[in-house]
This record gives C-alpha cells, sequence and structure tokens, in this order.
C-alpha cells in the first residue's frame, strides 16, 4: 500500500537539512530503485522553486510499504529527525486515483 509522509521542520534549520540532505536523497533514491517511490520534495516555505534562505516548511513521499507500521519505521529512521530538522511527522495510508 502507498503511504503519504509528511516531514514538518522546524524553526531556523535550513543548514541542518543541507548537511543531511545527501543522506535523506540517499533513502529516497533507494525507494526508487525498489519501484517503492511514487514521489518527493520539499516543500518550499515562500512561493518559489529556490525559496534561497527562506527555507522549507517540509517535505512530503509517498511510497509503499507492507504496512503503515512499517512506513512509521521508515520515516522515523529519516537523516532529517536524526539532524533535528522535522519537529514532527505524519504518515498515513494513501491511496493513488490520478494519474
Amino acid at each position: 500500500m502507498w503511504y503519504a509522509i509528511e516531514g514538518y521542520d522546524g524553526p531556523d534549520v535550513l543548514a541542518r537539512r543541507t548537511e543531511a540532505r545527501a543522506a535523506h536523497l540517499a533513502r529516497l533514491n533507494a525507494l526508487k530503485d525498489q519501484g517503492r517511490l511514487l514521489l518527493a520534495g520539499p516543500c518550499p516555505a515562500i512561493d518559489a522553486e529556490d525559496p534561497g534562505p527562506a527555507g522549507f516548511t517540509g517535505s512530503i513521499v509517498i511510497a509503499e510499504f507492507p504496512s503503515l507500521a512499517d512506513a512509521r519505521a521508515w520515516a522515523q529512521a529519516d537523516p532529517y529527525i536524526a539532524a533535528g530538522v522535522y519537529q514532527r511527522v505524519e504518515v498515513r495510508p494513501f491511496r493513488q486515483v490520478l494519474p
């Protein structure tokens, strides 16, 4: 089943986000290589493709996992959590309708 994982950035974490980005992306690429990633990306803090120093408010990942517990465990192991980027993470089932 697909699961939506939403990580919400804490205040003033852009430098920590930048430092942990390579490890974060490596995990996403592993999901992609397994054919389990539908989409992933950050949410800019301002209405711009590149928010610069304004940074991001969080990230969204939609990926396939065997269960909600597995999706939650994967989310909790994210490098952004270890680096203190995300102040909270929500994981919930997702059903793709389109496209």
